[in-house]
């Protein structure tokens, strides 16, 4: 997945959960909520870029193991640029 977003660059450091969403059963709040279901859901491989004839942003993996569609939420996070790179080889 990718999502475009201006405070993103590719110095971002940025956090990225995900989890199962549900409509309704809330009284207080109509929008839904996250909840831990039966599924595994996850994100993996985060790569927060520069624009690239638009907005900077960052691309995920969102694994949903689940034999039928479901609905996710996912947020995410921008917290300041980081501070070093390391290479690992």
């Amino acid at each position: 997945m990718n999502f475009n977003w201006p405070p993103i660059n590719r110095e971002s450091a940025v956090i990225i959960t995900a989890a199962e969403w549900r409509a309704g059963g809330d009284p207080f709040d109509d929008r839904g909520r996250p909840f831990i279901g039966d599924a595994n859901i996850y994100i993996t491989n985060v790569a927060p870029h520069n624009p690239e004839g638009g907005s900077g942003g960052v691309e995920f993996c969102l694994h949903v193991d689940w034999d039928s569609p479901l609905h996710v939420q996912v947020t995410i996070s921008v917290l300041e640029p980081i501070e070093d790179f390391i290479f690992v080889m």
